[in-house]
């Protein structure tokens, strides 16, 4: 209830996935996508097209009180999709998951992130960032909805390549946990239709119930994101207010990153694997892990 404004803001009115933890954060989990039998009425829903080109209702949170059903549900983690519930087919932003691998850490993921912003800014976008609410940044960029899924994704794609270009020690397009190494993982998967991540101001299922948190820029450098907690959360919004509560105002246009994806097509680099419950793609690598190819 007290973080239900800007919560709202940022994950309500479009389709969501309730991640419930039925005994606690070390138990079993599982995903709600549509209203479960019994939800009561102001919990709302809209028909989305996953990958398989199967049709479901899913969630939709538009008010305070379907917040509460979903904690009393036993909900830990909110995950809201890229696009509202007005136009499910068409991301409102593009999503870049900065993924610490073994051996980086947040520190290292802020380093990136300065990178990914100048890249970002080069492109037209302007990004914005939160905390994961573990030790990875996610950064977003309000676009227009003129696109879909697919070529967001490959928007994101052409983004992380170039990142990867200018800091090769420090950022990996590898989705080969293997071939990673020690670098700062950008997960362009993220940005796929129906793959999600934590939400603004949505808990994260640790024992110390860390908060995935928006913050500014100015604040990067020097940040420990684990002081964001949800007893902390209340406090900042109380003292310093949301740092995205103008995200939605200017929103901006992909056609840039497109373009690279496009020169970077012309280069002979193609389509990146996607998970393996996705239908193939055209243009997509094999998907045998590295080791196994090897092997066989």
């Amino acid at each position: 209830i007290a973080v239900a404004e800007p919560f709202l803001a940022h994950n309500g009115h479009r389709p969501v996935s309730l991640e419930r933890f039925p005994e606690s954060v070390e138990g079993e989990s599982f995903f709600s996508k549509n209203p479960p039998k019994g939800a009561p009425d102001y919990v709302e829903s809209v028909t989305v097209t996953y990958n398989s080109g199967r049709s479901h209702p899913q969630l939709v949170l538009t008010e305070p009180a379907a917040i509460v059903w979903a904690a009393q549900m036993n909900t830990v983690v909110f995950h809201p999709w890229a696009s509202r519930a007005d136009d499910t087919d068409r991301p409102v932003e593009l999503r870049i998951d900065l993924d610490p691998q073994p051996g980086t850490d947040f520190a290292d993921a802020v380093v990136a992130a300065h990178g990914l912003r100048e890249v970002l800014n080069e492109a037209g976008l302007e990004p914005w960032l939160k905390t994961s609410g573990n030790r990875g940044i996610h950064v977003f960029c309000p676009i227009v909805p003129e696109w879909e899924f697919l070529e967001v994704r490959h928007a994101v794609i052409a983004a992380g390549r170039e990142l990867e270009r200018r800091m090769p020690d420090r950022v990996t397009m590898s989705w080969w946990k293997e071939e990673r190494g020690e670098r700062i993982f950008v997960d362009f998967n993220q940005a796929n239709r129906d793959r999600t991540m934590a939400g603004a101001y949505s808990p994260r299922p640790l024992a110390t119930a860390t908060v995935s948190t928006p913050i500014s820029w100015d604040e990067l450098n020097g940040l420990e994101p684990h002081d964001f907690t949800v007893r902390s959360i209340p406090r900042r919004l109380a003292e310093v207010g949301d740092p995205w509560a103008a995200i939605t105002e200017s929103p901006g246009r992909i056609d840039t990153l497109l373009e690279w994806w496009q020169r970077d097509l012309d280069d002979g680099l193609g389509e990146l694997p996607f998970p393996p419950d996705f239908p193939k793609m055209p243009g997509e690598p094999p998907r045998v892990q590295p080791s196994r190819a090897k092997k066989d």
